[in-house]
C-alpha cells in the first residue's frame, strides 16, 4: 500500500456523515495505468512496532488521512470503519465526548473482529475521533451541508482561536480469559488553531465550494487547501490532520508492553524492550 495521500475526490456531505471518506481514484487520461507508488522510507526500528510486523493491525476509521499518517511510522493497517453511531449526548464536556466516542469506536470493531475465524483476532486495534472546540466551548464535527459549512468557518474566523482535540483509543487482545479480554490505552491531544482574521467571506465561500472540508471536523483540512484559512497553530500539526503520531506511539509502547511491566516504571519498561536489540544494533 502506498504511503502517499490517495488522490480521491472529496465526498459529499451525506457520504461524509456516513463515514464514507474513500472514493475510487479517477481514471488517468487515455486509459493509462495507475502510477506506481514511490518507495517510502524504511520503517521505524523500535521494539513496540517490531512486535507488530506481519501481524494484523486494524484501523477503525475510513479516514485516508489517518491511514497516511500511520504509514509514516511503518504501519499499514487493515481498514475496518466503526459502525458506532456517534450519537453521545452533546451535554457531555467536549473532552468526555471525544474520548468516549473514540473508545466506543474501538469497542464496536473489537466485538466484530475478535472472533474472526478467517483472519484471526487483531494484534492491535486503533480508533480515533477528532472534534473542533470553538472559543465559546461548542463542539463542532463535520458540516451537514454547504450552508452549515460556510457558517461554521465564519464562526471560527470571527472567534479568532479554537482547539482541535483528537482522542485515541488503542486495544490489544489479551491471552488471558479475564474480562474484558483486552487492554486499552487512551489519550486526548489538543492543538490551538488561529484563523486569519482578515479572511473574506468570498474566500471562505470559495473554499467551501472546493468540497475539501466536507468530511473533516470543523470543515477544513490543514494538510490541503484549508491551510489558506490558518494564520498559525500551537501544538501538534498531525493532531489537526487527525492522528497525533507522537502520542499514538507512546500508547502503542504502553499497550504492547508485557503484562508484568508497570506502566509507571519506566526503567523496567526500557529494560524489557532493550532485550529486543542485539549488541550489533547499539
Amino acid at each position: 500500500m502506498s504511503s502517499q495521500i490517495p488522490l480521491h475526490p472529496p465526498p459529499s456531505y451525506e457520504a461524509a456523515q456516513q463515514g464514507q471518506s474513500q472514493r475510487p481514484a479517477p481514471p488517468r487520461p487515455g486509459g493509462a495505468p495507475p502510477l506506481s507508488p514511490r518507495p517510502g522510507p524504511k520503517p521505524l526500528d523500535i521494539p513496540a512496532l517490531n512486535l507488530l510486523r506481519g501481524r494484523r493491525v486494524v484501523l477503525a476509521s475510513a479516514s485516508p488521512r489517518r491511514r497516511y499518517l500511520l504509514a509514516q511510522i511503518g504501519i499499514t493497517p487493515e481498514i475496518i470503519p466503526s459502525n458506532f453511531a456517534e450519537d453521545l449526548p452533546k451535554h457531555m464536556s467536549p473532552f468526555e465526548y471525544v474520548l468516549e466516542t473514540a473508545s466506543e469506536k474501538a469497542r464496536e470493531v473489537y466485538k466484530r473482529e475478535i472472533d474472526n475465524v478467517e483472519k484471526g483476532e487483531p494484534a492491535l486495534l486503533i480508533a480515533a475521533d477528532t472534534i473542533i472546540i470553538s472559543h465559546a466551548g461548542k463542539t463542532l464535527e463535520k458540516p451537514r451541508n454547504a450552508a452549515d459549512h460556510f457558517n461554521m468557518l465564519k464562526m471560527l474566523r470571527d472567534e479568532g482561536t479554537h482547539k482541535v482535540a483528537t482522542a485515541i483509543a488503542i486495544m490489544r487482545p489479551l491471552d488471558e480469559a479475564n474480562d474484558p479480554g483486552y487492554r486499552m490505552e487512551t489519550h486526548i491531544e489538543e492543538t490551538t488553531v488561529k484563523f486569519d482574521p482578515n479572511l473574506t467571506d468570498d474566500l471562505i465561500l470559495a473554499y467551501v465550494k472546493t468540497s475539501d472540508g466536507n468530511d473533516k471536523a470543523g470543515g477544513y483540512g490543514i494538510q490541503s487547501a484549508g491551510s489558506i484559512l490558518i494564520e498559525r497553530i500551537e501544538g501538534s500539526y498531525d493532531n489537526v490532520v487527525g492522528l497525533p503520531l507522537r502520542a499514538l506511539l507512546t500508547l502503542i509502547e504502553k499497550v504492547m508492553a508485557p503484562k508484568e511491566v508497570d506502566d509507571d516504571d519506566e526503567d523496567t519498561f526500557n529494560h524489557v524492550f532493550a532485550s529486543s536489540y542485539s549488541d550489533d544494533d547499539a
